[in-house]
C-alpha cells in the first residue's frame, strides 16, 4: 500500500514519498541550486558599459558593470590635493627655518634697535631742553610715546627671531602629522569608492542576471549583477521533523537527479536550526511531524556540469 504525504511551504510544495511496508526509499524532494553572488551599486550613477552578456562564463576579476565615475574622479583629485598640502606643511615644520629667514629676522631686530637708539637720543635731547625751559613738556611726552613704540617693535622682532631659532614645537608637529594621516585615510576611502564604480566578478561562475541596461541610472544598493558560483550544485530540500534527529552536517546522503540514472553521494553542508513552521513546543506529536528543516546537500565535483533548477530527490535515513 503506497501513500504520499504533502508538505506545503510558502511558495514551495514538497512531497515525501514512503511505503507502509518499508521497502521503498523515503525521499525528500527539492531542486539543484548554486550559490548566488549578488553585486550591488555603491553609488547612484549611470551605467556606461555591460561588457559581458547574461549566461556567459566569467572568471574572478572580469569587468561586469562600469558606472560613470567622472564625479568621483574629481573627489579623488581634491583628496590628493589635501594630502599634498598637509605633507608640505609637515615637511616645512620638520625641516625647520631656512637660514635666509633667520638672517632676515636678525636684520629686522637690528633695524628696530637702531630706530630705538635714535628716538631715545632725540628724547634725551628734548628732556634737556625741557629742563632748561627751552621746550614744552608736550614735546617730551610725544618723544616718550615714540620711544615706547620703537621699544615694542624691537621686542616683537626679537620674539620672532627667537621663534625661528627654536623651531616648531613638538605638539605642533604631531598635530600636522595627524592632519596628514587623516587626509591620507580620506584619500584611500575616495579611491576605494572610485574602484567600486567598476564592478568585477568576485568568483568564477556564470553571469546569471543583469537587471539594468546601459544608460540607466541605478540607485545606491541596487543589484547590478548576479553570478552563479562555479562548481557542482547542491540539492536544497526540506527535511521532515521525524528525520531531523538522524541527519547532521557532514553526513553522506544519496541524491537522485532527474535524467541521471545513477544516484550520487552528497554531503550535508548545512541544515537550519529552526523549523519552517510553528515552534515545536507549541505543537502536539502529530503536528510536530509536519515541521520542516531546510537543508543543503553538496553534490560531488563530478556533477559540476549539471544545470541549476533540476528536480532532485534525497534519500532520507
Amino acid at each position: 500500500m503506497r501513500w504520499t504525504k504533502l508538505f506545503l511551504i510558502p511558495g514551495l510544495v514538497f512531497y515525501i514519498t514512503a511505503c507502509s511496508d518499508g521497502n521503498d526509499d523515503h525521499l525528500a524532494l527539492g531542486t539543484l541550486e548554486r550559490d548566488r553572488i549578488t553585486l550591488s551599486a555603491t553609488a547612484a550613477e549611470v551605467i556606461l558599459e555591460l561588457p559581458i552578456r547574461e549566461g556567459q562564463l566569467v572568471s574572478q576579476g572580469d569587468l561586469l558593470v562600469r558606472l560613470d565615475d567622472s564625479l568621483q574622479q574629481s573627489v579623488v583629485a581634491r583628496a590628493e590635493a589635501d594630502v599634498q598640502q598637509f605633507q608640505a606643511k609637515l615637511d616645512k615644520m620638520r625641516n625647520g627655518t631656512r637660514p635666509e629667514e633667520i638672517m632676515a629676522a636678525q636684520a629686522r631686530v637690528e633695524a628696530a634697535e637702531a630706530s630705538l637708539l635714535e628716538i631715545t637720543r632725540d628724547m634725551n635731547r628734548i628732556q634737556r631742553l625741557v629742563n632748561q625751559q627751552l621746550a614744552a613738556s608736550a614735546e617730551l611726552e610725544t618723544a616718550q610715546t615714540r620711544r615706547d613704540s620703537r621699544q615694542a617693535a624691537l621686542n616683537e622682532a626679537q620674539d620672532q627671531l627667537s621663534l625661528l631659532n627654536a623651531g616648531f614645537r613638538e605638539e605642533d608637529i604631531r598635530l600636522a602629522e595627524a592632519q596628514l594621516n587623516a587626509a591620507k585615510s580620506q584619500l584611500r576611502r575616495e579611491q576605494q569608492n572610485l574602484e567600486n564604480l567598476t564592478v568585477h566578478a568576485t568568483r568564477d561562475g556564470i553571469l546569471d542576471n543583469l537587471p539594468w541596461n546601459v544608460g540607466e541610472r541605478v540607485y545606491m544598493g541596487a543589484t547590478l549583477a548576479m553570478v552563479l558560483a562555479e562548481g557542482a550544485p547542491f540539492a536544497r530540500v526540506y527535511i521532515p521533523e521525524p528525520y531531523r534527529a538522524g541527519i547532521s552536517v557532514g553526513d553522506s546522503l544519496t541524491v537522485r537527479v532527474d535524467g541521471i540514472e545513477r544516484p550520487m553521494q552528497g554531503k550535508v553542508r548545512w541544515i537550519t536550526v529552526e523549523p519552517a513552521f510553528t515552534p515545536y513546543y507549541a505543537l502536539n506529536r502529530e503536528e510536530r511531524a509536519r515541521l520542516m528543516y531546510l537543508a543543503e546537500i553538496q553534490l560531488p565535483d563530478t556533477a559540476s556540469d549539471l544545470p541549476s533548477g533540476l528536480p532532485a530527490q534525497v534519500v532520507l535515513p
